[in-house]
């Protein structure tokens, strides 16, 4: 049996939400609901959400796999050393022996997980996730667009492919374990893998190392990677690009590559959710007798709407379909109209403004002036 540390530190069924005789269609079902809600695409920026997220993955490959499952359930099971450890928490009420000792050191000398910081991890790992950042024009994160962005991580070493022989020959199997990788040893019940001396745990041994690489199988470079946007990005958003990270080793596979993007700010509209919004300015005698106004658009064709009489200023309409377009949905175009007030007027606006304000305001009674206190 294979036991991975993290199977006595964490209670995959309490992480799914879901109970331990739960069946196999009820776990699924329980990780999808989970997974939809805390996919970093959904929830761009949040690293709790993220986290969460990973957390989530991490127990549905145990309790999502019957094998790995029915492993893990006999390992929870079988008394104080199961269900968390919580006998060796530090400064618990668990075995005095063990107080204040490192958990993690001690699980991964307990069943020989333990390895020098400078040795090569044992089997395939899996690469790093990277972080960019990318910077485009307001019009651009709502019509999509294909670039590119610079990063400096691991990748494959171009001379060996990634297996870190040199040129002409090729990894052995590693004598020892046969390229596994990892050696059994059998402690009564159980069966512990611990990590093949002889090979490091990578399952092959290299007798002529690349030598650009020096046998490692990824070198430390600049890159130029493409990145689809897709349309309707909002500021903020990150975009995954899956397998563009860093470099697996051992053949495992590579990290991915977060993007997060910045939308610079537009001079004439703005954005709402999915909606666009734009303000017209109108005259007084358009926004009190109506008219049809031209509004601008985002694609550069203007469109006409109808301002009905007696509008005051502020009001907002809705030009439908206009909006920002997404695989969703497509939003719409919210036109806020404001009654321009003219800072100079002609002889005629003058005589025809004021033949208005005789025409609308009250006549003043007569008597004696008020006086201001």
């Amino acid at each position: 049996m294979d036991v991975d540390r993290e199977w006595f530190e964490k209670d995959y069924y309490q992480v799914l939400g879901v109970s331990k005789d739960a069946t196999p269609k009820e776990v699924t079902t329980a990780y999808r609901k989970l997974a939809r809600g805390l996919h970093p695409d959904a929830n761009p920026g949040d690293d709790a959400a993220e986290e969460r997220f990973k957390e989530v993955s991490s127990a549905y490959e145990v309790i999502g796999d019957p094998d790995k499952r029915k492993q893990y359930d006999e390992v929870r099971a079988m008394g104080p050393m199961a269900g968390g450890m919580g006998g060796f928490a530090p400064g618990g009420g668990g075995t005095a022996g063990f107080q204040g000792a490192d958990l993690g050191d001690l699980i991964g000398n307990l069943f020989g997980r333990g390895r020098s910081p400078a040795g090569p991890p044992p089997g395939p790992q899996r690469g790093t996730d990277l972080e960019a950042s990318l910077t485009m024009p307001f019009e651009a994160s709502v019509a999509g667009a294909t670039t590119t962005v610079q990063v400096t991580s691991d990748v494959r070493c171009p001379d060996c492919s990634g297996s870190g022989a040199a040129a002409g020959t090729v990894p052995k199997a590693c004598p020892v374990c046969h390229g596994r990788g990892a050696v059994e040893e059998d402690q009564g019940f159980f069966s512990f893998s611990r990590p093949c001396s002889s090979c490091g745990g990578r399952g092959t041994i290299i007798e002529t190392p690349c030598n650009t690489c020096r046998g490692q199988g990824v070198v430390h470079r600049p890159r130029e990677i493409k990145v689809r946007i897709p349309e309707g990005v909002r500021d903020g958003q990150r975009i995954r690009v899956r397998g563009r990270g860093g470099a697996g080793t051992n053949g495992g596979p590579d990290g991915d590559l977060f993007v997060k993007v910045h939308v610079q700010p537009h001079p004439v509209f703005g954005r709402k959710g999915d909606h666009l919004t734009v303000t017209v300015p109108v005259t007084f005698a358009e926004a009190a007798l109506g008219a049809d106004v031209s509004v601008p658009t985002l694609s550069g064709e203007p469109v006409t709407m109808r301002v009905p009489p007696g509008t005051p200023s502020g009001k907002t309409f809705r030009v439908r379909g206009r909006g920002v377009k997404t695989q969703r949905s497509t939003g719409d175009l919210m036109v806020t109209v404001e009654v321009d007030v003219p800072s100079e007027l002609s002889d005629a606006q003058r005589q025809a403004l004021e033949a208005y304000a005789a025409a609308t305001v009250p006549p003043r009674t007569t008597g004696e002036p008020a006086h201001q206190g």
